[in-house]
């Protein structure tokens, strides 16, 4: 990687001349931090086409946001293999998965504690109930797998101005980025 150079004292002594290095490694909280994450991520899945299922791939290309994989399967077992291979597929491109999370909890049995989310290492998946978490800036109540929000009024004044800024805050995400299609309600 050759695109970020800097000027530096060898060895910290301000006495000697300047040098120029190069970082070895993407800085991270560079602003193209997210992007080069998400191109490392997809060319990670295209290179493993060939040893991996297409849902892997699928699932990597089309579900993942920034960091969060937000993804649904018709069952147990389906969601087992497909943790399974994601996992594999993410640690052959160096990625670590983590923070899991599920409504069903012998998927979560399934997935290793040190890889749990924070909200379910500790709980008893026997009998405690399962958390709420967010997602996407929705929460998601686990326990009853619904989707909400929570809006914050800030104190208005009653004047047309007032009424509209607080209508105005008043934000569904549901509303302007979801659609149905044949039967199946669906994220776009």
């Amino acid at each position: 990687m050759d695109f970020q150079h800097y000027l530096w004292w060898p060895e910290g002594d301000t006495t000697k001349p300047m040098a120029e290095y190069r970082m070895n490694v993407h800085i991270f909280s560079a602003t193209s931090s997210p992007s080069c994450a998400n191109h490392a991520l997809k060319r990670t899945a295209a290179d493993n086409t060939d040893t991996d299922s297409n849902i892997v791939t699928t699932t990597i290309n089309n579900n993942f946001y920034v960091d969060d994989l937000l993804k649904s399967v018709a069952t147990i077992n389906e969601g087992k293999i497909l943790a399974a291979k994601l996992i594999d597929t993410c640690n052959k491109g160096g990625f670590r998965l983590t923070k899991w999370i599920s409504n069903q909890r012998q998927l979560l049995e399934s997935i290793p504690e040190s890889e749990r989310a924070l909200e379910v290492k500790d709980i008893d998946l026997e009998s405690d109930n399962l958390p709420t978490e967010r997602a996407l800036g929705m929460k998601w109540n686990v326990e009853a797998d619904t989707f909400g929000f929570q809006n914050k009024y800030k104190e208005k004044p009653a004047t047309r101005r007032g009424i509209l800024s607080l209508g105005s805050s008043i934000y569904d995400p549901c509303t302007c980025c979801f659609e149905t299609q044949n039967d199946t309600a669906r994220f776009v």
